[in-house]
């Protein structure tokens, strides 16, 4: 096994005196985890921060074992971590997507968004300008991973327009008119999710609560639920941002 590739750095973890074992996405072999002899070093450690792009060199002789990495550092997202909010976006979605995605098998969709979250953590001014993306990211997760919401017509009368909530049930958008008396039993469907563009914070947060009760239920289980408290630190942050 040879691989050479630009990757995004997704979690580190120490393994052994010195070394770190990590994994990266590389945008067409998925999800690749490797060992860096001296990963935990004052020179590599910048290097291997989660959120950065690095050049990874994969090289095992067989398929099964765990391979060598070395990485060269193409673009460092280190400065975002002084900030509490970009530290807790960039550590919420690195970490989901190390947890959720199986190694070797490419997600050329959730690359590119993932890159787009990145980039727009380290762009935006402020946090409303990339909490959307990251909310569409989260969805994206759940489609990718085989638990797309349908959020294109209502579960109750089949129409396309004036959807406002999903089932917690089914994750099928409903309509104002087909939620008629079962409004508290529903979840919100913000608006930003059915037609695109920016959010006030209000839906940002709807859809925050949206994605998070189908990735609770159906991806957080098991050890990849090890990842949650990273989640309510980051929601937490931003509604204290919002107040």
């Amino acid at each position: 096994m040879h691989l050479r590739a630009e990757a995004i750095v997704l979690s580190v973890r120490a393994h052994g005196e010195h070394g770190a074992i990590v994994r990266a996405l590389t945008e067409s072999d998925g999800m690749q985890a490797g060992y860096v002899r001296g990963g935990r070093s004052r020179r590599l450690k910048p290097v291997l921060q989660p959120a950065n792009l690095i050049l990874g060199a994969w090289r095992a002789r067989t398929e099964e074992q765990l391979a060598g990495l070395t990485v060269e550092l193409i673009h460092s997202r280190a400065p975002l971590f002084r900030e509490p909010l970009p530290a807790a976006a960039l550590d919420w979605v690195t970490a989901v997507t190390a947890a959720l995605l199986p190694e070797g098998q490419a997600y050329p969709r959730l690359h590119a968004a993932l890159d787009g979250v990145l980039s727009a953590v380290e762009a935006a001014p402020a946090a409303r300008g990339w909490a959307v993306a990251l909310v569409r990211y989260e969805l994206l997760l759940l489609a990718e991973l085989g638990f797309g919401l349908d959020l294109e017509t209502c579960a109750a009368t089949g129409a396309n327009d004036d959807l406002a909530f999903v089932s917690p049930k089914s994750g099928i958008a409903v309509s104002r008119s087909g939620a008629v008396g079962y409004e508290n039993r529903l979840l919100p469907l913000p608006r930003f999710l059915v037609e695109g563009g920016a959010a006030e914070w209000g839906d940002i947060l709807d859809g925050l609560r949206l994605t998070g009760h189908f990735l609770d239920r159906d991806l957080l289980i098991g050890k990849a639920a090890d990842v949650l408290p990273a989640r309510e630190r980051l929601v937490d942050r931003l509604k204290r941002a919002v107040a």
